[in-house]
């Protein structure tokens, strides 16, 4: 299995963490949901997989680009 980083496509707050490492996630289920400027951005896994681990905690700042996770598919 090849592992991938995630990376977020904004900057904001890490919200909340919806995806545990162990986790299996299809394509497009959460890993985690940012907040910026009042709204709810979901960062969602790219392909169905295996979370290896997550970079960031609950109430994090992260900016664009930032990598918050490792997956394995």
């Amino acid at each position: 299995m090849k592992q991938q980083k995630v990376a977020s496509e904004i900057t904001g707050k890490v919200w909340k963490i919806v995806g545990a490492p162990g986790a299996s996630l299809a394509e497009d289920d959460p890993i985690l949901i940012l907040e910026s400027m009042k709204m709810e951005i979901p960062v969602s896994a790219p392909l169905d997989c295996r979370i290896v681990e997550i970079l960031v905690a609950e109430g994090d700042t992260v900016s664009e680009g930032q990598l918050v996770a490792v997956i394995e598919a």
